[in-house]
């Protein structure tokens, strides 16, 4: 999952590279735990590699995620896929989509990359089980050629994985 899933992006706008840059330098200065952010020069794009925490299912394993930042963010949701391997999880696609209503319907512009970074790491250490959705050979093969989770009508039913 790499640039040829990424939604075609517009150059961000004035707010949301000013945003932006004040989240990186935020994120220099406190980094949430159990998350690193890989430097590279394209601000639009992120890679975050998550530790799962210790005492969980995850412990010891480490993902990457990719960030991909829109024209109008923070007023529209940021892209948030695992790379692969995308960690066994309920909520978790095998090709790195995730099913979090944050990341949806429940965005809000006062939500930052680090508020989302700690709400997938406590979606991973709330998990009793590694497996995959029961649906996800379907909708995996459904996502061929690119599409964004985004495009998905997602259906927010489990908060208790």
């Amino acid at each position: 999952m790499t640039s040829s899933s990424a939604p075609s992006r517009k150059a961000l706008s004035k707010i949301a590279s000013n945003r932006l840059q004040k989240e990186l330098v935020e994120w220099q200065v406190n980094p949430p735990a159990g998350f690193k952010h890989k430097v590279t020069d394209n601000l639009q794009r992120w890679i975050i590699e998550v530790n799962g925490a210790p005492g969980t299912l995850y412990a010891n394993e480490t993902f990457e995620l990719q960030v991909d930042f829109p024209e109008h963010y923070p007023m529209e949701a940021p892209q948030v896929i695992f790379l692969p391997p995308a960690p066994l999880h309920p909520h978790i696609y095998s090709n790195g989509h995730i099913c979090l209503d944050i990341l949806y319907d429940s965005w809000s512009p006062a939500m930052t990359v680090s508020s989302v970074c700690i709400s997938i790491l406590s979606m991973l250490s709330s998990s009793t089980v590694k497996q995959r959705p029961a649906d996800n050979d379907r909708y995996v093969k459904n996502c061929r050629n690119g599409r964004s989770p985004k495009e998905t009508r997602w259906w927010f039913h489990d908060d208790k994985v």
